[in-house]
């Protein structure tokens, strides 16, 4: 009998934990999903009925549920009088319920990598009928959880890094920004968490976010009055472009969003009429190897299966146009040279995951 490669058995055997570990997510995105890890985040042991009555689910789902998470050594179990499963009880260790549970904490994956496994899998009969097609398939599809998702995966950065970046590397706008009465205007500002890290940063100024995504805008507001910077940071559905206030913005920002617009070039170029003189545009968006390079790493890896699964689809139009999240260098330059920038500065931060730009007008 013919020996198998052993290539093909190590590519069998990463096919299969590839699976495994697609399982173990999607019972985490209902722990997340239905707010099972938030009725265990105090570390107190509960039992199947317990969690049950606190989180509003049925009680052998939750059973099922907890033994499962256990078994992936996610909660821990603890063993019951005679071994009762309904009596066992199991608790959610401290450092687990930080990576679980949503907050602007560096280490909470919820957002980042939770939700939008909802947001794909709600999307994938759509998806197979855009491969076949060509067709655009909008970010309506993908629902709720991508837009909590994807809005919420860079809370972190905005709350702890952004403004370090810009008093560190861009230290003529933090003076700028460090004036009364300075604005800002916050492109595809999605839920709002940059625009109230910006407020926060800054107490003399005033933003404003903008956003296509009504939802998006609704939720920013909320966000806004929470954070206490709803007096100073307010947000209004629409496009940059044509606006009646489009003048004199101090900092013009576009985190995130370039590589998954249908018209980057012309939204760049909105973005250069909202800037006043001296003012400046910062881009951020996706940190990808300059050059094609097979195979990538961990972060290439993940930046183009997103591409794969929203963001091209997401950006794609009848004439082909769309770009997806692998957004180079040069790409962006050329973007901004089409919309009438001088040039796109690098600018250093340290970060794994973005590339931020200054565009020059």
């Amino acid at each position: 009998m013919t020996q198998p490669d052993p290539r093909t058995l190590t590519f069998s055997l990463r096919l299969f934990r590839t699976m495994l570990a697609t399982q173990e997510m999607f019972t985490v995105y209902l722990g997340v999903r239905l707010g099972l890890y938030d009725a265990l985040r105090d570390g107190e042991p509960r039992t199947p009925g317990q969690l049950a009555s606190a989180a509003r689910v049925d009680t052998r789902y939750a059973r099922e549920w907890l033994e499962q998470q256990a078994t992936a050594g996610i909660l821990v179990a603890s063993a019951a009088s005679g071994d009762d499963p309904e009596d066992r009880r199991y608790a959610l260790p401290a450092a687990h319920a930080t990576v679980l549970t949503e907050s602007d904490d560096p280490a909470s994956m919820a957002a980042l990598a939770v939700l939008p496994v909802g947001g794909i899998a709600t999307a994938l009969p759509h998806l197979l009928d855009a491969y076949r097609t060509g067709a655009r398939v909008a970010d309506e599809v993908f629902g709720d959880d991508w837009l909590h998702g994807h809005s919420g995966a860079n809370r972190a950065l905005y709350r702890h890094q952004l403004a370090g970046w810009i008093e560190t590397y861009l230290p003529d706008l933090h003076a700028r920004l460090s004036e009364p009465g300075r604005r800002v205007a916050d492109v595809a500002c999605g839920v709002g968490w940059s625009s109230i890290a910006l407020a926060r940063a800054y107490p003399g100024l005033r933003v404003v976010g903008i956003d296509i995504n009504d939802s998006a805008i609704a939720l920013a507001g909320e966000n806004a009055t929470q954070a206490g910077v709803a007096d100073r940071v307010r947000f209004t559905v629409g496009d940059a472009a044509g606006r009646a206030d489009a003048q004199g913005y101090d900092l013009v920002c576009l985190f995130d969003a370039l590589h998954e617009l249908t018209d980057p070039v012309g939204v760049l170029a909105a973005c250069r009429e909202l800037s006043a003189d001296g003012g400046t545009v910062l881009v951020m968006d996706a940190k990808v190897a300059t050059v094609f390079t097979a195979p990538g790493d961990d972060v290439e890896q993940f930046q183009y299966a997103t591409s794969v699964l929203h963001c091209l689809p997401a950006a794609r139009l009848a004439d082909g146009g769309g770009h997806g999240t692998v957004l180079r260098p040069n790409d962006v330059r050329a973007m901004a040279a089409r919309a009438g920038y001088a040039a796109a500065v690098v600018v250093p931060v340290p970060d794994r995951f973005h590339r931020l730009y200054r565009l020059m007008a």
